[in-house]
């Protein structure tokens, strides 16, 4: 375990915490102390830390690989930040784009058109974690004189669709 100021500052709450609550039990400061100094580490990492990422959605953050893309979908997440940061596929050509990404999952509808634009690949990069997610993550990948010109995450709604009904 690596510590860092962060968890010092933690578990001080959680110590602090816990000696409040005991001391209205018992008065004995030392014995207070000396309990909440036993229970500190349990209670933190047993149930403080394990609350904190349930609310929070933090994730790890993915240099981009082409293998990983195409075998776990629901963990592209991790890897769109750094791919749009670093401007990996931009000018890349439909070709690369579907060698490295594989053939697009759907296409962004033109209401101009009434049809779906060939030059805006979608892809689905799975669910943040997180208690409060309500919202799946995606990318857009927009196409220029077969170039790609712009790289796009974006967010939208899940949906639950009723097979039989």
């Amino acid at each position: 375990m690596i510590i860092t100021p962060l968890l010092i500052i933690f578990l001080l709450i959680v110590f602090i915490l816990l000696f409040l609550f005991l001391n209205t039990v018992d008065k004995r400061k030392w014995l207070s102390g000396l309990i909440s100094l036993v229970l500190t580490p349990i209670v933190f990492f047993f149930m403080f830390y394990p609350f904190l990422n349930i609310i929070s959605n933090y994730h790890y953050q993915k240099y981009f690989d082409s293998e990983a893309w195409t075998e776990s979908p629901s963990l592209r997440y991790e890897m769109i930040d750094n791919t749009v940061e670093s401007d990996t596929l931009i000018t890349a050509s439909k070709e690369q784009i579907t060698t490295l990404l594989g053939k697009e999952e759907w296409l962004t509808w033109d209401d101009t058109k009434k049809t779906h634009d060939t030059n805006k690949w979608n892809y689905g990069l799975g669910i943040e974690p997180g208690a409060f997610t309500d919202k799946r993550e995606c990318v857009e990948i927009t196409f220029k004189d077969d170039k790609v010109i712009a790289v796009r995450p974006y967010q939208e709604e899940i949906t639950f669709e009723n097979e039989k009904e």
